[in-house]
């Protein structure tokens, strides 16, 4: 049995859980999500918790089961709490800030990078150098800070570059100089 398959999913107070023709929708005060999942597993909703099973003991079926548990857990965590990703941006001049839905970033080259933010994500920028990107689906928040940390990734010598904000980069030493 998966260890992270067999745990119920709580459902807290606010959120509504459905299930109907191979999909799980989920709404909460943050907004609605909905998911398909495979035949292999079933998803039961009863009362405050929902729970994942799966229908035979293949090893697809068992892959699925914890996959489509952590997702449903996901759903109902981003419709309460939502998901956050913070970007701190070193470098001498380096700076970022939103112009409407665009995400305009100074990073030491000729041109600024421009930056489409999607619609079901909503970035801020704290003072110049703090980029917080913020919404109800894990994947979305995730695959946008990664892209934007790709732009200008952290080098190892002075610390510049775009880093997640729990992110240590390991500093290396320079050229000693001596002939």
């Amino acid at each position: 049995m998966s260890r992270i398959g067999k745990l119920p999913v709580a459902i807290p107070a606010g959120v509504k859980v459905s299930v109907a023709n191979g999909s799980v929708h989920v709404e909460g005060p943050k907004g609605k999500l909905s998911q398909d999942f495979n035949p292999l597993v079933e998803i039961k909703v009863d009362g405050a918790e929902a729970v994942v099973n799966r229908k035979d003991d293949t090893k697809i079926a068992r892959s699925f089961h914890g996959l489509y548990r952590n997702l449903l857990n996901n759903m109902i965590d981003g419709v309460t709490k939502g998901f956050s990703k913070t970007l701190i941006i070193n470098g001498v001049g380096y700076r970022a800030e939103v112009q409407g839905n665009l995400l305009v970033l100074n990073l030491g080259y000729s041109n600024d990078f421009i930056a489409g933010i999607p619609e079901s994500l909503k970035v801020t920028v704290e003072g110049q150098n703090k980029v917080i990107i913020t919404g109800i689906r894990k994947d979305e928040v995730g695959e946008f800070a990664a892209q934007v940390r790709k732009l200008r990734g952290p080098e190892p010598y002075k610390g510049k570059g775009i880093r997640y904000e729990d992110e240590v980069i390991k500093r290396k030493v320079g050229k000693s100089g001596v002939k």
